[in-house]
Parts: C-alpha cells; structure tokens; sequence
C-alpha cells in the first residue's frame, strides 16, 4: 500500500490548506511585529514619566533656593513682584502638567484596547474627558504661561484629540460592514492616531519637559 504524499498536495489537491498555512504565519508576524511596537512604545513612555520626575524635584529645589535667596539687586517691592510671577508661573505648570500625562496615558490604553479588539467604551470616555479636563486647565492658567510652554500644550491637546477621533472612526469602519470601508482606510486610520500619539505628542512632551525646566532655571 503506498503511503506517499503526493507532491502537490498543497499546491492542487488542497489549496485551503496552503493559504490557512500562510494566513497562520502572516499572523504570528503581526503578532511578534505588535509586541515589539508595545514594548518599544512603553520604554519611551517610561523614559519620559523619568524625565517629568526630575523635572519636578529640580522645580521644588529652585523654588526652596528662589525662596531663601537674599536679592540685593533689586528693591524689596521688585523682589516680591518678582517672586509672585515666579509662583504663579511655576504653579500653573505644576497643575497643568498632571493633566496632560494623564490625558496621555488614559488615550494610549484606548488605543491599545482598539488595537487589541477589546471593548473600549469606558476608555473612550475617559480619554475625551481627559482632553476636555486638560484644555480648561490650559485656558484658566494660560495668563500665567510663557508663550512657549503655552504652545505647546495647546498642540499636545489638540494632537491627542485628533488621534482620539482618528482611533474612533476606526473603530466605527471595523463595526460597518461597508463595501467602501477598505483594508486601505482602516490602515490609514491606524497608522494614523499611532503617528499621532506615540509619535508627534510624545516628542512635544519631551519638548514641553525641557521648556519648562528652561523657564524655571531662569526665573530661578
């Protein structure tokens, strides 16, 4: 009894099993492409909650030396004047800071619910009442901002709130079924509020860490 394989048994005599095949190892490619993405993407996270740390004992130090300093330079009216800026400069962006990490962490664990296929209804809301939180912040201490700092935290908003929109008509093209809702604009969309988020906001936060230490190493 001949037990062979025919040699064209993938090729001809079963074709569905040839593409199951490559359907498995497409995904086990994104799978392993999607994990290193993840890790990649919570180093540099982690690196810039480090960097905001530092940040913030080096304000609490320049504060305590800003505070204790005589300043025989100017009159004592023009010290405190001085000394009143510094504090409501310094404490606006102590206020306005949380905000926005936490407007950037809550939109990045929607966006890994949307790329993991989980239910992300809550995340959702938290992530848009994050961004609604940290732009009333943004305008109630904008007074008290330098232009710079002030700049950049509007583009860090508005950015996170792009990639938020973008990340939700994604998820309404994955829940249509539409002849005209194509891989293609899913992708665009994907590859989208990824760009957005884990790229362009993440390197305005790293400029916003550097602009606030250079404002509070001068004024101090």
């Amino acid at each position: 009894m001949d037990t062979s394989l025919p040699e064209n048994l993938f090729t001809s005599a079963n074709p569905a099993m040839a593409v199951a095949l490559g359907a498995v190892i497409l995904a086990l490619v994104a799978l392993a492409v999607a994990m290193r993405s993840k890790r990649q993407s919570q180093h540099q996270l982690s690196a810039l909650r480090d960097r905001s740390d530092t940040l913030w004992r080096e304000v609490d130090d320049i504060r305590v030396s800003h505070f204790n300093r005589p300043d025989t330079a100017a009159s004592p009216g023009t010290a405190s004047l001085d000394h009143a800026r510094y504090q409501m400069e310094i404490s606006a962006y102590q206020e306005i800071w949380p905000a926005i990490w936490h407007l950037h962490e809550r939109l990045g664990q929607f966006l890994r619910s949307v790329d993991a296929g989980e239910s992300a209804g809550d995340l959702r809301l938290e992530a848009r009442n994050a961004a609604l939180e940290a732009r009333r912040l943004l305008n109630r201490h904008r007074p008290f901002c330098h232009e710079n700092v002030d700049d950049l935290l509007t583009r860090i908003i508005d950015l996170e709130i792009k990639a938020h929109l973008s990340a939700c008509q994604y998820l309404d093209l994955v829940k249509e079924v539409r002849s005209d809702a194509s891989d293609h604009d899913r992708r665009v969309l994907h590859d989208k509020y990824h760009s957005l988020h884990d790229g362009d906001a993440r390197d305005l936060m790293s400029h916003l860490v550097d602009a606030v230490r250079h404002r509070a190493i001068r004024l101090g």
